[in-house]
């Protein structure tokens, strides 16, 4: 099978074989080792100084996380959306009782640095800025670095959902000056789902110590007092922590910088390869198309989910589809995590085969 969806992504032979180990004691030393040295793998690619925690939860729970421990119901927020996982951020914390507004850019466009900047000196109450750094519903990665800029030039928090770019795409929280950034284990690396990570800045934890929003599972204070001793504060999936410690001898091997090198050459590939077919990305600007995932129109007067049903049944690629609105209008060929060019190039060799 050639899974070539935006998450879960495919895991290399050595880390299922690790996810297989037998169980031991979360609240021995043995574990307490493991959990060390995954956190200090999740610091180096995070590229922050303080700890990144780990919830048993899923990149929407990590999510969660994020607003809860670091807002107050009835806190001015501006949520930048640029499609469904923008939007999904925007009613997590609306849920919490957060006054919410959207900054809705169209699908398949990204953010536009100026136009936040333009929003939060219209409204200088707002606390803090909701923003999904690579949204693999349209393929399109916002420029993180630019908004990051505006927003710490005018004081709010600034809150990123980096699920599926933290770990493949280059994303530096501290230099940027993000406050709260999310990733999940199914997406760049190379596990399957199970465990968010959530990292706080200091004026996140400062506004921590503030924040009223309810909270208990997903208290990040007691996971960071818990993680002080090698231990997280209720049970964990711990053979996702097996396939994570694992994972994280090729990441060391290759080198972040070559992870990223290799996501950006197989996006250009892939990138190339939809245009020599004749079909059109949907990000509008190919300078913010994304390195994880590429997001494809399927043609006019073409059955787009009948040729998706062939290639899996015939040919085990199994693509990603369109989302929302989107659905039966494109696919999407994740190219994240444990890939090679010749996955994708196999998945876009089965499309063209199939395409009329």
């Amino acid at each position: 099978m050639n899974l070539r969806i935006p998450g879960p992504t495919p895991c290399p032979d050595d880390v299922l074989e690790a996810v297989g180990a037998p169980m031991m004691n979360h609240r021995g030393p043995e574990f307490a080792a493991i959990v060390r040295r995954v956190t200090d793998g999740l610091n180096r690619v995070f590229g922050v100084s303080g700890d990144v925690l780990t919830l048993t939860a899923s990149g929407t729970g990590g999510l969660e996380a994020a607003v809860v421990n670091a807002l107050s119901p009835g806190d001015r927020v501006l949520a930048v959306t640029i499609g469904v996982f923008g939007e999904r951020l925007a009613a997590i914390a609306e849920a919490y009782g957060a006054r919410v507004e959207r900054y809705e850019v169209e699908w398949g466009d990204a953010a536009d640095p100026d136009e936040v900047a333009r929003r939060l000196d219209a409204d200088p109450s707002v606390k803090a800025v909701l923003v999904t750094h690579n949204e693999t519903s349209t393929g399109v990665t916002n420029p993180l670095q630019a908004i990051a800029a505006v927003v710490r030039a005018r004081g709010p928090l600034l809150i990123v959902d980096g699920v599926s770019s933290v770990g493949s795409i280059p994303c530096a929280a501290e230099r940027w000056g993000v406050d709260v950034l999310v990733s999940g284990s199914q997406k760049g690396w190379m596990v399957p789902p199970g465990l968010a990570f959530l990292w706080l800045g200091e004026r996140a934890w400062a506004a921590n110590a503030e924040a009223s929003m309810p909270r208990f599972y997903l208290d990040a204070a007691r996971a960071r007092d818990s993680l002080a001793s090698g231990q997280t504060p209720w049970t964990p999936a711990i053979p996702i922590f097996y396939g994570l410690d694992k994972a994280f001898e090729a990441i060391r091997a290759e080198g972040i910088e070559g992870v990223y090198g290799r996501h950006a050459e197989v996006a250009r590939y892939t990138r190339e390869r939809v245009r020599a077919l004749g079909l059109e990305l949907f990000a509008r600007d190919e300078r913010f198309a994304s390195d994880t995932v590429t997001a494809v129109r399927w043609p006019e007067g073409v059955d787009g989910p009948a040729i998706a049903r062939r290639a899996r049944d015939e040919h085990g690629v199994i693509l990603g589809g369109g989302q929302q609105s989107l659905r039966g209008r494109i696919f999407r060929v994740g190219h994240l995590g444990h890939f090679t060019r010749a996955d994708v190039a196999a998945a876009l060799d089965v499309v063209e085969r199939l395409l009329p």
